[in-house]
């Protein structure tokens, strides 16, 4: 979502007008001024514009986000639209999440023949828990009753669609690659080839693009599988002589989807099998799209040929979820539990933050920690502090997370900013030493067991307060400053492994 416009498909709203893009523009400079570039970019800028008669709304790009404008910046916006704005229009401050539960509740039932338009969102009252939750039950049903089935009968998961999926910079290109091709769009590239570490949204991406697909031509035939199943299934056509049926109910298929691709690497008439299947289907006109773990260029063990033929469509990347990403997914997760449970889908923004930063390897990890919470509080989720949230997640923690020590957190940040280890227990307050320290110390209540008390020990004795000072003031930091949410992101994902 750009800054000063907004999602096209109505997701998020009406597009604001040309004069209202201009008041905010003015109002981005001189908040840019005033905030420097890195608070500003944190915060605001992936904020959009959304103009609805005559309320215009500023869509904040997460909750937290949200938060942090309105306790820190809403009322010198308030005060620089009001200088600007000749019409006196009204500004409201919202999430993309809240706006785009408005959108869905709009949202028109959709025929059997293929997807209606979706309607520009109109003013609404909050949903209820319940409400919310009958929409996400709708949303598979509005598929064609047969198509609904077939799609169920395949094994593909109602919860996986394109509205429950989040989208940000590590993702966009294959989310908009995966929408393209569940319109049938003509241009396509064939195969396309989804590829990213384990957890990060392959499978979610690919069981919404088949549920998409299905809603918008009920008659044509989607086949999705995994490459276990696909491996498995062929062998049983082996020992049963069924070889023939096998491959026509894959060659058939308007669009075949198979999951895990990397699966087959080193089963040699697996591997030979889907390589005729491939190109039966490309020659013919029919889309295939796969997901791997790796890069086709990267799958060494598979057969060339069959490698040769996956790099030969398009190869789309997903990297490891950012931070605003990451705290994206927590939000629309917490917004389905909160739907299903009946409760208020709220959470302190530092408890959101913790996770967020402490789950960074993959978002199934990540959405476990929170079902963890909600799980062993539930309703009370809001009211859960950030203490109270580590004790619960302390025995979930990996064995090799719980292995970081003090003392090697200290060694690896002292290596990142080219310092020695003993810089950091010194006395020197230079800030190319107390700021590394700071980050230490905040990596050291993160990711170790260690109470305050004993972290300032290890940090040349120092107070437990001077701990949560500076524990307190990375977390802020973080928010405001990119390079250090960078450093913070790196030294995680070093000290994790």
């Amino acid at each position: 979502m750009g800054l000063l416009g907004m999602t096209s498909g109505g997701a998020a709203g009406a597009m604001a007008s040309a004069p209202a893009l201009a008041v905010w523009g003015k109002t981005c400079q001189v908040l840019k001024r005033e905030l420097g570039d890195a608070t500003f970019g944190s915060w605001l800028g992936q904020a959009a514009l959304r103009e609805s008669g005559d309320e215009v709304c500023v869509v904040a790009a997460t909750g937290v986000a949200r938060d942090w404008i309105r306790h820190n910046a809403w009322r010198r916006i308030g005060e620089i639209w009001a200088q600007n704005d000749p019409l006196g229009r009204r500004l409201d401050l919202k999430s993309r999440m809240e706006v785009e539960a408005v959108s869905m509740a709009a949202r028109p039932p959709i025929a059997a023949n293929g997807p209606a338009p979706r309607a520009a969102v109109a003013q609404a009252a909050p949903q209820t828990a319940a409400q919310t939750a009958q929409v996400f039950e709708i949303e598979v049903e509005a598929v064609a009753p047969v198509a609904a089935r077939q799609g169920r009968l395949q094994g593909l998961q109602e919860r996986y669609s394109f509205d429950t999926f989040v989208s940000g910079p590590a993702n966009e290109f294959a989310f908009a690659v995966a929408r393209r091709v569940a319109s049938w769009a003509d241009g396509h590239f064939n195969p396309v080839v989804f590829h990213g570490p384990y957890g990060f949204g392959k499978t979610h991406l690919l069981n919404a693009l088949a549920w998409e697909a299905l809603r918008a031509c009920p008659d044509k035939r989607v086949v999705y599988l995994s490459a276990e199943r696909f491996t498995s299934t062929f062998v049983k056509a082996l020992q049963d002589k069924q070889t023939a049926a096998f491959k026509d109910e894959l060659r058939n298929a308007d669009l075949l989807l198979i999951d895990d691709v990397h699966f087959v690497a080193g089963k040699t008439q697996t591997q030979e099998e889907l390589f005729h299947t491939l190109i039966a289907l490309v020659e013919d006109g029919r889309r295939v799209v796969l997901t791997a773990d790796r890069s086709p260029t990267e799958l060494s063990e598979m057969e060339p040929r069959l490698r040769s033929h996956l790099q030969a469509g398009l190869v789309c990347g997903i990297e490891p979820a950012d931070r605003t990403l990451r705290l994206g997914i927590l939000e629309r997760k917490l917004h389905t539990l909160a739907a299903q449970g009946g409760f208020h889908p709220a959470a302190r923004p530092e408890v959101l933050q913790f996770l967020a930063d402490r789950f960074t390897d993959s978002v199934r990890e990540l959405e476990g920690a929170l079902n963890t919470l909600v799980a062993r509080v539930g309703g009370e989720i809001a009211r859960l502090t950030l203490d109270e949230a580590q004790a619960i997640l302390r025995p979930h923690l990996s064995v090799t997370e719980r292995k970081v020590t003090v003392d090697m957190i200290q060694k690896v940040v002292a290596e990142h900013y080219a310092l020695k280890q003993a810089d950091l227990i010194s006395e020197r307050r230079a800030r190319a030493v107390a700021r590394p320290r700071q980050v230490a110390m905040w990596l050291a209540k993160q990711i170790t067991t260690r109470s305050l008390p004993d972290i300032g020990r290890r940090f040349g004795g120092r107070d437990h307060t001077t701990v949560l000072h500076a524990v307190r003031r990375i977390e802020a930091l973080k928010g405001e400053d990119a390079t250090i949410a960078r450093d913070v992101d790196v030294l995680l994902r070093k000290l994790r492994g």
